[in-house]
């Protein structure tokens, strides 16, 4: 069940500080289940809400962690409902069900509790009460009997697992559905001058080799971060060990001047200003930003910070090193995000390919002659990778590619592609706990 890579996730943080946490907490874990099943973001927005904001800390902590593992295993949970169900029941009576066993199989709650919680559930809702009979006898069976056989690639949609599967190859599918299944550890990026080992040995963590996350430290420990050692003297930021390959492979250093296109929530933006660059950073989301300018004032990292979507801003500067991490599905921040696998629609890609289309081009007229640019997404899409550099050399030819180095950037080998760019997968270095699917490409300007 658990990450094979290490650190593994604190097992503590994911169950009940005892055997039954309540019933509240396993009303919001519902809740935030159908809101992230509705529509993207919506857990986060269901967290703010006040059935959510009405829990002490540790319950709403364990909400969101059986919502999140009912998300990574939604497919084989209800595959193993279907084999018990012989017509389907209400909805609400199903996510009671996703519920109660995402506690039991997944995060390996004592059965009694699951069980006889969704139960009291059941009975005090009108429209659920007559199915309460249902829910003790489907829980207790699997309880006695054991889930059954499941299939990792249940928990992808059709669609995407369809699409992967001609993009990658059926070996890689079978990856990336296993990766699907597991809660990410958390990687720190640090200051220059941060002795890693040090940092690494005070929040349980190891640190990542510079062939693989470049020094970064990755650890289990859960909770709020702000409490974990080093934060409060700035000493690093939390960033996914792929999603900080892009600011390393742009190269930005002291006396140039880098842009930051769409930099919330901020972590390139920081890398970019921690190696001397004089950094400016755009951002269409004003309230988004309001954590990047916290970040630059907790870890004394300066840079101008300005609010405005990067194809409008009007200001004629251009930049030795741009970076342009595009609005794009997100599909490989699926480890941490499971929802958005749930939540993006096929004609999402098509729809954001012309975002990143125009942004490409706003970018290449920020880029200084003789300068560089980085294009990546946290997508898994080609249309939103491979393809947008593709066409945007054919219809730029003042830019050619620079080919990265994985071992130099903190990339996996693998990674790299024939054309020089890094497409990396989250089913890559399973063994050593993962990592968020990226694609990157840095071009150099000619002429």
């Amino acid at each position: 069940m658990a990450t094979k890579g290490k650190p593994r996730p604190a097992p503590a943080e994911a169950a009940p500080a005892s055997d039954d946490i309540g019933v509240e907490a396993r009303v919001v874990a519902g809740i935030l289940l159908n809101a992230a099943l509705e529509k993207r973001n919506g857990l986060d927005e269901a967290l703010s809400q006040p059935p959510a904001r009405a829990l002490a800390p540790v319950d709403r902590a364990f909400a969101r962690a059986v919502a999140m593992a009912a998300l990574r295993r939604l497919g084989e949970i209800d595959q193993i409902l279907d084999r018990r169900l012989n017509k389907a029941p209400p909805e609400s009576v199903r996510t009671l069900l996703r519920i109660a066993l995402a506690q039991t199989l997944v995060l390996e709650t004592p059965a009694f509790a699951a069980v006889s919680t969704a139960v009291k559930l059941a009975e005090r809702d009108p429209k659920t009460r007559p199915y309460k009979n249902l829910v003790n006898a489907v829980l207790r069976g699997v309880g006695r009997d054991g889930p059954g056989l499941t299939t990792a690639e249940s928990n992808l949609p059709d669609w995407i697992a369809a699409r992967w599967k001609a993009a990658y190859g059926e070996a890689t599918l079978a990856g990336l559905a296993l990766a699907a299944r597991e809660e990410p550890a958390t990687d720190l990026s640090l200051k220059p001058g941060v002795d890693p080992a040090a940092i690494a040995a005070a929040v349980d963590g190891e640190v990542l080799h510079s062939g693989f996350g470049g020094g970064a430290v990755r650890t289990g420990r859960r909770g709020d971060v702000a409490t974990w050692p080093g934060f409060e003297d700035g000493d690093w930021w939390v960033q996914d060990a792929a999603a900080a390959v892009p600011g390393r492979l742009l190269g930005a250093k002291a006396g140039e001047t880098a842009l930051d296109m769409c930099a919330a929530p901020g972590g390139k933006t920081l890398q970019l200003a921690a190696a001397g660059a004089s950094v400016v950073a755009l951002d269409r989301s004003a309230p988004r930003l309001k954590r990047l300018t916290q970040n630059l004032e907790r870890t004394g990292l300066t840079a101008e910070v300005v609010a405005v979507p990067a194809e409008d801003w009007d200001d004629s500067r251009t930049f030795d090193a741009v970076l342009l991490d595009a609005p794009c599905t997100a599909t490989g921040t699926f480890r941490r995000n499971p929802e958005v696998l749930r939540a993006t629609r096929p004609a999402d890609v098509a729809k954001l390919a012309d975002v990143q289309h125009r942004l490409l081009d706003a970018a290449a007229d920020r880029v200084k002659p003789g300068g560089r640019l980085v294009y990546c997404t946290c997508s898994l899409e080609r249309e939103e990778g491979e393809t947008q550099i593709i066409a945007f050399l054919r219809r730029n030819p003042a830019f050619r590619t620079v080919p990265a180095d994985p071992a130099v950037v903190g990339a996996p080998t693998e990674s790299l592609t024939p054309e020089g760019w890094l497409r990396i997968l989250p089913s890559m270095l399973a063994e050593r706990g993962g990592l968020d699917g990226f694609f990157a490409a840095k071009l150099e300007r000619i002429s």
